[in-house]
């Protein structure tokens, strides 16, 4: 299927084209998040079913937010790459902009390409003054890319989530 799942507004950058998730993505994403080695590293890996679950989820945030995943794909490709969301979960105190990047795709800077459309759209589209990262203290990769983005952090943990350090993003300049 190659309807749009979700009200998600479709962004372009230099080098990405970011959307909304079609039925289309799921098998990318649930290869990432059932066998990725860095989801393992982390051990966060699940089952083809929470992947499953979590997919909808993402799904279920556009319709519940107005925000939510956007799949990336190069320009000219039609191959999921990674994700860049925004995130309001019911017990967290800030609206969350976070990353993840498929194998293959590391070390090109997409996570900042994307980072940044998405951190714009979402002062534009919905008025934010102020993202946060929950960044996991031993993720330096996430950190680096926090830190290109123009976030900071003074290390305080996020009560929700005891490993990640609390990475807060800048208003947008006028």
């Amino acid at each position: 299927m190659t309807e749009p799942l979700t009200s998600a507004p479709v962004l372009e950058t230099e080098r990405l084209t970011l959307r909304g998730p079609l039925q289309s993505d799921l098998p990318e994403f649930t290869r990432f998040m059932t066998s990725s080695p860095r989801m393992q590293a982390q051990e966060e890996t699940g089952s083809k079913e929470q992947a499953w679950f979590g997919f909808l989820a993402g799904i279920g945030h556009w319709q519940w937010h107005g925000f939510g995943f956007f799949t990336l794909i190069e320009r000219g490709q039609s191959l999921p790459i990674g994700r860049v969301w925004l995130l309001k979960h019911s017990n967290w105190p800030e609206v969350e902009l976070a990353w993840h990047l498929f194998e293959g795709a590391e070390g090109k800077g997409y996570a900042t390409e994307a980072g940044l459309a998405v951190r714009s759209w979402a002062y534009q589209a919905h008025g934010f003054n102020q993202l946060v990262s929950y960044i996991d203290y031993e993720n330096y990769r996430s950190k680096a890319v926090a830190k290109r983005l123009g976030a900071e952090t003074d290390g305080v943990r996020a009560d929700h989530e005891p490993d990640a350090e609390i990475w807060s993003h800048l208003p947008e300049p006028i």
